[in-house]
């Protein structure tokens, strides 16, 4: 049996192999031109990493529906299920625009200073052409979906499901926000949040590349399903990798879903056991929060179960995600999507 390490790692090459050849297509579907100023900020969070974990998603999706061994085919002539070929790569591409439209907007909502190590868009450009940068790449994504070659109804499926999938990311966002102003809520609106504003791109990664290649409705539901469930696990483990990784690691300051008030799984599990959630850290200044005020929240939430409530609850998703990737062959491709679920809620950052 393969030990956890070893999973790890194979699943890290695996994921490093996929964003090489992402981070190659990215120029190629989205060139700087005039104004270079705008595509430049379009590019800036592009151009300065990031682990591209939702391509990797849909690429190895259309590799397990193919039946062929990762890596091996090209994926901008990608074989469909009737025998027609694809740009899967520009797929990919395209939803990791979306994401990047996602956190420009979400780092201007939340005034923050750094993402991915560097400073936020707004920080590094301003407010204005931050904002313009957000919107040209949310409008990129469709004109680059549009270029996967796929037969007309299936290119009309796919930009259905980007859209509804943009739609519901903003909902997910304004939900975040209304939490923001509550003292309390329940597990169920805080899965309901996730599941729109983070799970919903793991699931139109995991269901395009079956509407694109051609599979039947039931394969899609269930690849959407998978999607929808490793999504919700990751922004599980995120919040909590929030309060145990250091900030040079996280590319942000440590414990800011605290300081900020952010209602996540642990906070509402928290507060139903008896938790001051708001007298844990001083929430006036992130700048100002120490580290050892970190300890001591996280040591508190440690002793509510709150913290391995939250992990039991990734762990209980992420399985329920592999479940449903029993509708595609029993290959290499399939056996990393399991192992990616695995990855997403034991991953250190």
């Amino acid at each position: 049996m393969t030990s956890p390490e070893a999973r790890e790692r194979a699943v890290l090459e695996a994921v490093g192999e996929r964003r090489e050849r992402v981070n190659r297509a990215i120029p190629e579907e989205l060139p700087i031109v005039r104004p270079e100023r705008l595509y430049e900020a379009s590019r800036y969070l592009l151009d300065a990493g990031g682990k591209r974990l939702r391509p990797t998603v849909l690429l190895t999706t259309g590799e397990a529906l193919a039946d062929v061994s990762p890596l091996s085919t090209p994926y901008r002539r990608f074989p469909g299920l009737d025998g027609r070929t694809i740009d899967l790569m520009a797929a990919a591409v395209s939803v990791e625009v979306i994401q990047s439209f996602t956190l420009i907007h979400d780092d201007i909502m939340d005034d923050d200073d750094l993402r991915r190590g560097v400073p936020a868009v707004h920080r590094e450009y301003d407010v204005e052409t931050a904002i313009l940068a957000g919107d040209t790449l949310y409008s990129k994504a469709f004109e680059i979906m549009l270029e996967t070659g796929a037969p007309p109804d299936r290119a009309v499926e796919a930009l259905e499901v980007l859209a509804t999938t943009c739609t519901r990311i903003c909902e997910g966002q304004s939900l975040d926000v209304s939490f923001e102003a509550r003292g309390e809520v329940t597990t169920e609106e805080y899965l309901e949040m996730i599941e729109q504003k983070t799970a919903v791109l793991y699931a139109a990664s995991a269901s395009l590349p079956a509407i694109l290649m051609g599979a039947d409705d039931e394969t899609i539901e269930a690849l959407s399903g998978y999607g929808l469930d490793v999504g919700r696990a990751f922004q599980i483990q995120d919040d909590v990798l929030d309060l145990t990784v250091p900030s040079e690691k996280l590319g942000k300051q440590r414990g800011s879903d605290l300081v900020e008030e952010k209602q996540t799984l642990i906070t509402v599990h928290a507060r139903q056991h008896g938790v001051d959630i708001e007298g844990l850290v001083d929430t006036e200044d992130v700048d100002r929060v120490t580290e050892g005020e970190i300890d001591d929240a996280v040591a508190e939430l440690e002793s509510a179960g709150s913290i391995e409530y939250a992990n039991g609850m990734a762990r209980t998703l992420a399985d329920r995600g592999k479940d449903r990737l029993e509708v595609l062959p029993d290959n290499e491709a399939r056996g990393l999507l399991e192992d990616l679920a695995d990855y997403l809620i034991e991953r250190g950052y």
